[in-house]
């Protein structure tokens, strides 16, 4: 069964920076990415970015060029650095595979001056 556990949300003012991790367990079918998911109060949940087993990378367009998305080396871990964040991006951050499996808690981003 795999287990996806999210961590390092928190309070951050316009354009500062976080930094996410997600710690993944279990085991993914190979053909699946990784991805960051957020949902924002009243909204859908939505994919943010992906990146496949060989590394290639893809994000929405209102992140492109601020959130990195990337791998341990272990391929346990996925982060997702976020700079120059806006009060838009304030949600609730999730990762999972893409195509999704069950979903984790998830961590709170809150971009507030």
């Amino acid at each position: 069964q795999v287990q996806l556990v999210e961590s390092g949300g928190g309070l951050v003012q316009p354009g500062g920076s976080l930094r996410l991790s997600c710690a993944v367990s279990g085991s993914i079918p190979s053909i699946y990415a990784m991805g960051w998911y957020r949902q924002a109060p009243g909204k859908q949940r939505e994919l943010v970015a992906r990146i496949t087993n060989g590394g290639i990378t893809d994000y929405t367009d209102s992140v492109k060029g601020r959130f990195t998305i990337s791998r341990g080396n272990d391929k346990n871990t996925v982060y997702l650095r976020m700079n120059s964040l806006k009060p838009s991006d304030t949600a609730v951050y999730y990762c999972n595979t893409n195509p999704p499996l069950p979903w984790g808690q998830g961590t709170q981003v809150t971009v507030s001056s």
